[in-house]
C-alpha cells in the first residue's frame, strides 16, 4: 500500500463479511478498500456497485467491531503485497503478512495480486517433460516442463502427499524456487509442511503463503492470486523456473461460491456460482512461461462424492496439460501412489516428444492393464486357470508391472519405516521392458512391490 488514502465513504450496512458502503464516488471493481478503527485496519475488495452511490465489498477480515458510519478509504488500487527476494524461505498470508513469527518484508516494491496475464506474443510453449522420479508419472503420464498439472481425487486417496513428494523431488534435483498456495487448508498441515520442508533442507528456496479453512472466504478466494502475484515475480526477476503448488483449487472455487451467495447472484450448474469459468480461467491463463522463465503449476483437485463430471472438476480439466487421477479403488489394493493409470494422460504423451521408446513402451504398459482389467471378472468368478496361456503371461506380468509402479515416499518415510526412493525415468522405461520381454517373470509379486529400480 502506497500514498495516502482518500475517504470513499462510510459503511451503511455489514451483514456477515458483506460490507455496503455509501460513496462519494464509485470506486472500480476489484478496488481494495480500508476500514480503520482502534481495534486496527479492515480491508474491503469492491465485488459490486449496486447503485451510482452504492457499492458492496466483501471483508477479508473478520467484521467484528465494524459499525454503521464508519469511514472507508480508498487505497487506489487492487489489493497489493510487498515483494523482494527475501521472500524466500517464509510463510506469508493474502496480504503478504509473516506467519512465521519473522520480520515483515520490505515494502519497498508492490505487486498487484489481479495483474494481467502476460500478451500472448510473450509467453512460450510447454514442450519439454519434467522428470520426477516418480515412476508410474514419468512413464505414462507425464508432466510438462512450464505446464499445468492436476492431481483429482477424492478425500484422503494421497494427493497432499503425492504434491509434497513431487515438491520434494524438484526441490532437491531442479535449479529453481518453489511457491506453495495453500488455500483454505488446514493449519496442521501447513505446520508440518513447513517442518518437513526445514528437515529436508528445501525451504531456503521456497516460499509458502496460506489462506486458512477458517478465514474469510474473500481471503480463501484471494490467496491462490497472492500466491501467484509471488510465482510472478520471482520469475520475471529471479529469471529462473518457478514451481507452483496449489492445495486445493476446488477450494478456491468453493470460495467463490460463497462469495457469489453472499452478492445475491442465482446459482448455476448443480449450485455454483454462474462465473465459475471466468473465475477459474482468471487463474489458470496467469500460470504460464515467458522469455524470463517459467512457471511450472501442480494443482490439487478434490473430486466431489469421486464425480469426474463435476461442473468443477470439468472446467479445471479444460486448463491442464497433464491429469493425474487417483483412484480410491487403488488405495484399497494397497498401490500406492494410488494413480489410475488407465485414467490419467498427459499431452506430450506423443512419440516426437518422447522419443519412439518411452512412447511404445508406455503404450504396451497400458496394454497390459488394460487387458488385465477386462479379464479381473472373469478371474473372479472362474479363476486365472479358466484363462488362455496368452491371456495368463499378460495378466501375470500385469500384476508384476501394477506393483512395479508402486513406490516408497520420502515424504512419509517416517510413517512407513521405508526409505524414499527416485528412479530415473530411463531406468523406469528398461525395466518396463524388461518385465515385458518376460526377464522377471520367475519373480513373486511381493519382490516388484515398494522397490525402486530393478536389480540388474
Amino acid at each position: 500500500m502506497t500514498g495516502e488514502m482518500n475517504q470513499v465513504g462510510s459503511i451503511e450496512a455489514a451483514q456477515g463479511p458483506v460490507v455496503d458502503v455509501r460513496c462519494d464516488y464509485l470506486p472500480p471493481i476489484g478496488q481494495a478498500l480500508d476500514v480503520v478503527n482502534g481495534a486496527g485496519r479492515y480491508v474491503l475488495v469492491v465485488f459490486q456497485h449496486l447503485e451510482p452511490t452504492l457499492i458492496r465489498a466483501i471483508a477479508l477480515h473478520s467484521v467484528s467491531g465494524l459499525f454503521r458510519g464508519m469511514p472507508v478509504f480508498d487505497r487506489g488500487d487492487a489489493l497489493n503485497v510487498p515483494v523482494d527476494p527475501s521472500c524466500l524461505g517464509r510463510m506469508l498470508n493474502v496480504f503478504g503478512d509473516p506467519l512465521d513469527g519473522g520480520q515483515p518484508l520490505p515494502s519497498g516494491v508492490f505487486r498487484n495480486i489481479l495483474s494481467a496475464p502476460p500478451l500472448l506474443s510473450d509467453t512460450l510453449p510447454a514442450s519439454q517433460i519434467l522428470e520426477t522420479g516418480i515412476k508410474v508419472i514419468d512413464l505414462l503420464c507425464p508432466f510438462v516442463r512450464g505446464g499445468k498439472t492436476g492431481l483429482f481425487g477424492g478425500a484422503g486417496v494421497g494427493k497432499t502427499v503425492l504434491m509434497m513428494e513431487f515438491m520434494h523431488a524438484v526441490s532437491v534435483t531442479m535449479q529453481g524456487v518453489s511457491v506453495y498456495a495453500g488455500v483454505g487448508e488446514r493449519m496442521r498441515e501447513g505446520h508440518e509442511l513447513w517442518h518437513e520442508m526445514a528437515d529436508a533442507g528445501v525451504l531456503p528456496k521456497a516460499l509458502l503463503v496460506y489462506g486458512q479453512m477458517d478465514e474469510s472466504p474473500g481471503v480463501r478466494f484471494h490467496v491462490g492470486y497472492t500466491a501467484l502475484a509471488y510465482a510472478e515475480y520471482l520469475r520475471d526477476t529471479l529469471d529462473t523456473e518457478v514451481l507452483f503448488l496449489m492445495d486445493n483449487i476446488f477450494r478456491f472455487v468453493q470460495a467463490g461460491s460463497e462469495i457469489s451467495g453472499l452478492l445475491g447472484r442465482m446459482p448455476a450448474t448443480v449450485g455454483y456460482q454462474p462465473t465459475l469459468l471466468t473465475e477459474v480461467a482468471s487463474l489458470e491463463e496467469r500460470i504460464v512461461s515467458t522469455k524470463s522463465g517459467s512457471i511450472t503449476s501442480v494443482q490439487a483437485v478434490y473430486v466431489p462424492a469421486d464425480d469426474m463430471s463435476d461442473p468443477a472438476v470439468a472446467t479445471i480439466l479444460g486448463h491442464l496439460d497433464s491429469v493425474v487421477i487417483l483412484s480410491r479403488q487403488q488405495a484399497a489394493k494397497g498401490i500406492y501412489p494410488a494413480i489410475d493409470p488407465l485414467r490419467s494422460s498427459s499431452r506430450i504423451m506423443d512419440h516426437h516428444i518422447l522419443g519412439d521408446r518411452h512412447y511404445q513402451v508406455a503404450r504396451a504398459v497400458r496394454e497390459h492393464l488394460s487387458r488385465y482389467r477386462e479379464l479381473e471378472d472373469i478371474i473372479a468368478m472362474l479363476g486365472i486357470e479358466e484363462l488362455s496361456q496368452e491371456d495368463r503371461r499378460i495378466v501375470e506380468r500385469a500384476r508384476r508391472l501394477q506393483r512395479y509402479l508402486t513406490q516408497p515416499f520420502t515424504t512419509v518415510a517416517d510413517h512407513t519405516g521405508m526409505p524414499g526412493v527416485r528412479v530415473p525415468l530411463a531406468q523406469t522405461i528398461a525395466d518396463c521392458e524388461a518385465f515385458m520381454d518376460g526377464k522377471y517373470d520367475q519373480l513373486s509379486e511381493a519382490d516388484c512391490y515398494m522397490k525402486g529400480a530393478m536389480p540388474a
